[in-house]
């Protein structure tokens, strides 16, 4: 059963006879509290913050008599929404006058009517209430520009009131917000909210309507009337960060042109975001137009997404191995499981297309999982055909790291296909360490403790490397290939990558170079004592049958590609 909250009303008559007779009438429909005065009900309006749906108010009482009191209240913002009936023996036509101009909402003489007190009552409670909701549908409260719903409606009737005219949408979100709050609290958030609402006022006053969309995204609409700079935006950021006191505000700004009229408002200002999405992570990139390049680049993306689930259930995903191989003595020590993703329709797609969109949505879980069991299979495979136990190295995304099962997946792995810990290695990307350090830590040494070989993939791709090296528990360090392939080849960078390997050696690390291309590259890095290598220089990437057929005649691979000879396909694939 629902049980009814009473709506509360503070009653203030110095007579106590009179202040008795009006809770006698109203009490068996609303709490009442009682004071004697205007002084007492400012403390009560204190001690009770904002609970009262009305205040019933004398207007002749002493230490501080109706007027004073409604001059007060109607000072202070958070009690001037408040309604007040004034009540008075005086039914002079001025005093009513008087009362109504110092903010009273109604006037009720003396002696009291009961049903008429009922009547006012509950239609005063009613339109504050009605007022309140409209207030609310049509204004944001927290930065009082329009909401949403009401920007959307106004937009309508602008661009209905205005046929002639050109018009832009444009929107916007703050880089990170949500660091903001994590960081200096929600009330700080808040305050950088206002700011941007104050800024979009001054930038759209005269020139158009602005709201405040959600969270930390705005919206306004202007006439086209001028071709959009970078310093303009870059204007109104230090103009942010100049009432925000931080210095490291970032704002994305999407522009959409108003050419279809047909477009709902609210579809306009979603293309907008998107275009403002699009840049981000871009840096002094601004903004952004939402134009025929940015929808077709969309439309790609939500054709990968509504295909990924039925895809992966029926194995268009296609696991391809890159051998590592120790020149030293000449053999192949392992390899690297990379995916393909053979579309019937579409060929073989880059996973430069479609990895970064799994990161975004979270796929790339589902999809590292199914990497990481076919690889098993094929190890086992491997083992039932007598063929060499060659490790392979499968990646782990950040969003793995996050996966509390993560090291229950991957021993149920191990157990179902009879492989231990040391086959399966696991690379994780050198950035993913610089992101939460701790969880990193704790969950590789974990996994390292269960046997897994752990490789720090892209190492000298980040500015950190060196610094967290001390602390990161891994086993093998694979160089970035852009540090292997700088071009020229200077002596600093020849000594750096040196100092490196020296490095990896006395911390008894493994070092593994990707991306080796040429005899050149080959070579310096034998130089300085680097042993071990994968890249285009002795093998592209394999299906797995290729790659099978390649280490059956593994020492004869490493001879030969030393010797110069190497695959005629340079066109390098994005690794995944």
């Amino acid at each position: 059963m629902t049980v009814m909250v009473k709506k509360q009303i503070l009653v203030v008559e110095d007579n106590a006879l009179n202040r008795g007779l009006l809770c006698e009438i109203l009490k068996p429909d609303y709490d009442l509290v009682e004071a004697e005065n205007g002084k007492v009900a400012l403390e009560c309006l204190q001690q009770y913050a904002g609970s009262f749906s009305l205040i019933l108010l004398d207007l002749v009482m002493p230490v501080m008599d109706g007027y004073e009191f409604l001059t007060a209240v109607k000072d202070t913002p958070e009690f001037s929404s408040i309604p007040v009936i004034v009540t008075t023996q005086n039914d002079r036509e001025s005093e009513e006058v008087t009362a109504l101009s110092c903010g009273a909402a109604d006037f009720v003489p003396k002696p009291y009517r009961p049903q008429i007190i009922l009547h006012r009552v509950a239609n005063i409670i009613h339109l504050r209430e009605t007022a309140a909701l409209v207030n609310e549908y049509q204004y944001d409260r927290l930065t009082g520009l329009y909401s949403k719903g009401f920007f959307c409606q106004k937009v309508e009737e602008l661009l209905r009131q205005n046929p002639d005219k050109e018009y832009d949408i444009i929107c916007s979100d703050i880089v990170n917000f949500k660091l903001v709050n994590d960081v200096f609290g929600i009330p700080a958030g808040d305050r950088i909210l206002c700011m941007a609402a104050q800024m979009y006022t001054e930038m759209t006053r005269g020139k158009g309507i602005c709201s405040h969309f959600h969270a930390d995204q705005f919206a306004c609409i202007i006439e086209h009337k001028w071709q959009y700079t970078v310093s303009m935006f870059q204007d109104a950021c230090a103009r942010l960060n100049a009432m925000s006191q931080t210095q490291n505000i970032v704002m994305k700004w999407g522009i959409y042109r108003v050419e279809n009229r047909e477009v709902p408002v609210e579809h306009m200002c979603d293309r907008a975001l998107l275009a403002a999405r699009s840049i981000k992570g871009q840096y002094k990139k601004y903004f952004a137009y939402y134009d025929d390049v940015l929808r077709r680049k969309l439309l790609k993306e939500q054709e990968i997404v509504d295909s990924m689930e039925s895809a992966l259930n029926l194995g268009q995903f296609e696991i391809y191995l890159q051998p590592k191989y120790n020149i030293r003595y000449s053999r192949m020590d392992g390899a690297e499981a990379l995916v393909r993703w053979n579309h019937p329709q579409w060929g073989q797609q880059s996973p430069a297309v479609f990895i970064p969109l799994f990161e975004r949505n979270g796929f790339i879980t589902r999809l590292d999982q199914y990497v990481w069991e076919k690889v098993c299979a094929v190890m086992c495979d491997w083992e039932n055909r007598g063929m060499p136990p060659l490790p392979v190295s499968v990646n782990v995304s950040r969003a793995d790291i996050y996966n509390v099962d993560l090291a229950d997946i991957l021993t149920g792995l191990l157990r179902k296909y009879a492989l231990p810990a040391a086959r399966l290695h696991l690379e994780i990307t050198e950035s993913a360490y610089t992101e939460n350090p701790r969880q990193i830590i704790e969950t590789v040494s974990n996994l390292r403790e269960l046997g897994f070989v752990v490789e720090m993939d892209d190492f000298g791709s980040g500015y950190s490397s060196l610094h967290m090296l001390h602390k990161m528990p891994v086993d093998v360090l694979k160089l970035d290939m852009k540090f292997i392939q700088n071009d020229p080849v200077t002596p600093v960078n020849q000594e750096i990558m040196r100092f490196i390997i020296n490095l990896a050696d006395l911390m008894s690390l493994d070092v593994v170079a990707e991306g080796v291309e040429t005899a050149e590259q080959l070579e310096r890095l034998r130089e300085i004592g680097c042993d071990c290598m994968q890249g285009y220089f002795f093998s592209k990437p394999l299906p797995v049958k290729e790659f099978e057929l390649l280490m059956e005649s593994a020492d004869s691979a490493v001879q030969n590609a030393y010797a110069g000879t190497h695959s005629d396909d340079m066109d390098l694939k994005v690794k995944k």
